[in-house]
């Protein structure tokens, strides 16, 4: 009878697909995109030297781009030293709205597709901002670094898997801070749950889910001829995975302590068909010839749903979609521990330490005063503070210049930068692959093992001093 069951395997090829006699294993997780550098400086807990002043260069000058203008001058002790933006217009604008703002005077740069340069290597700049399409992210960042300058991005920070490497091997070699502005667990109940966590209010963190969910599949956001330069988000969406995958796996990451006790192991990521974003073009083309080219492309799915495995054995779910009418949440959905869990129920946070339902409100506010970190209590009191009509400065643009002038370490390093940006070409691997396991590089080269941890929500070594003015 043995014999005859290993011959029937052998016949049938199920021994190949990973089923053997008495049960079963993991199908083979591949490894399309190896681990190609040794580590030369470890940037986790680096600490640059403090700069009492910190001196700004910015590039891009879209919607987000014009607001971090005017929020860096409502911040101590940075100085907007440059702007560039390929439209001389938006550099104008950007100009007039900080008229008011004494001690800023911006060299300007604009008008060729490499204007950015000549503001990287502007002498008197410490720190590249970086608000473009996305494809450019890396190249500028690297550039920037290059030239001594710390880099900062808006996400993803890098949308290859050559890339995310580059910008590790460059901001270890240089010594430069290279972040990616992720929302991160600087405030608001993503802060109160990491809090909680620490604290073991939740007991063994098991599960985690994050998300990017929100609508663009309209005329003001992907179909606006205006919105984003040369139509570049819209073209970003013919690739299918997730696209956007900083929001979400932050926080969760953070939760976890990813990079600095634990590691993403491997993942899976499987898309749905798209049911709306390549039937909008296509009407769209109907009336207007000017989205015809864009009508005879393939569109990523609706939605993507990536589940991660890690080193210790716990797993996370990420969620992207961009294209389906559902109201955006936020982008910590849910932390399950072996005591309790928290999440974002019926759009309100919820927090329940057992099956029988949800704590009580007035317990669930007592929670929140008591698990409220100091990061989120001074940067609240100094937003109280603020002088005049405040601006949209975000806890995490405020937490940034703070360390940098108080000399320590960022929230956030290089890899795990690039570890929230990698899943969008590892996701895409996947769906292409169907949805086979992919393995997750270690951008730390092993010092996940012994790093210690960022997002010091506490304050516990030091900052907060920086004030909004």
């Amino acid at each position: 009878m043995k014999n005859n069951r290993r011959e029937f395997i052998k016949r049938t090829g199920l021994a190949g697909a990973g089923i053997f006699v008495g049960g079963s294993r993991n199908p083979e997780i591949r490894e399309p995109f190896p681990q190609t550098q040794r580590q030369r400086f470890n940037m986790s807990g680096y600490a640059a030297p403090k700069l009492e002043t910190v001196r700004v260069g910015i590039i891009g000058i879209g919607s987000r781009g014009s607001s971090m203008v005017r929020a860096f001058t409502r911040i101590e002790g940075v100085e907007v030293k440059a702007i560039c933006d390929l439209e001389p217009d938006r550099v104008s604008e950007a100009i007039e709205s900080i008229s008011d703002r004494p001690g800023h005077n911006p060299e300007t740069y604009s008008g060729t597709e490499d204007a950015w340069k000549q503001l990287c290597e502007q002498n008197d700049i410490d720190l590249v901002y970086i608000c473009t399409p996305w494809h450019l992210h890396t190249r500028m960042a690297v550039y920037a670094m290059e030239h001594e300058k710390h880099a900062a991005s808006e996400r993803p920070i890098a949308v290859t898997m050559d890339e995310c490497w580059q910008l590790v091997e460059t901001s270890e070699r240089t010594r430069q801070h290279c972040i990616n502005m992720t929302q991160s667990s600087h405030h608001g109940m993503s802060a109160v749950a990491l809090n909680m966590v620490r604290d073991g209010y939740f007991g063994e963190v098991i599960h985690g889910e994050g998300c990017y969910i929100h609508e663009l599949n309209n005329d003001y956001y992907l179909f606006s001829k205006t919105q984003f330069h040369n139509m570049w988000r819209l073209k970003e969406n013919t690739r299918n995975g997730n696209l956007y995958p900083d929001s979400g796996s932050d926080t969760v990451s953070q939760i976890m302590d990813i990079n600095c006790g634990d590691k993403m192991d491997y993942l899976v990521s499987v898309s749905s068909d798209d049911f709306s974003m390549g039937k909008k073009v296509k009407e769209l083309a109907e009336t207007d010839p000017f989205f015809e080219p864009y009508a005879r492309k393939n569109y990523g799915g609706n939605i993507n749903i990536t589940v991660i495995r890690t080193v210790r054995g716990r797993t996370i779910m990420l969620q992207h979609d961009v294209s389906s009418p559902r109201p955006r949440p936020q982008n910590l959905d849910l932390v399950s521990g072996s005591e309790g869990i928290f999440m974002y129920h019926n759009q309100s946070p919820a927090i329940a330490t057992s099956h029988r339902g949800w704590v009580v409100e007035d317990e669930f506010q007592e929670l929140v005063d008591e698990y409220t970190p100091e990061m989120m209590k001074r940067f609240d009191e100094l937003s109280r503070q603020q002088p005049g009509p405040s601006a949209r400065i975000r806890p995490m643009d405020w937490r940034l210049i703070d360390c940098l002038r108080n000399g320590l370490p960022l929230e956030m390093s290089v890899y795990d930068s690039v570890l929230y940006s990698s899943l969008g070409p590892l996701t895409e691997w996947s769906v292409a692959n169907r949805s086979h396991p992919v393995q997750v590089p270690d951008f730390t080269a092993g010092s996940w093992q012994t790093n210690k941890r960022g997002m010091d929500v506490e304050l516990q070594n030091g900052g907060g001093t920086t004030r909004l003015i």
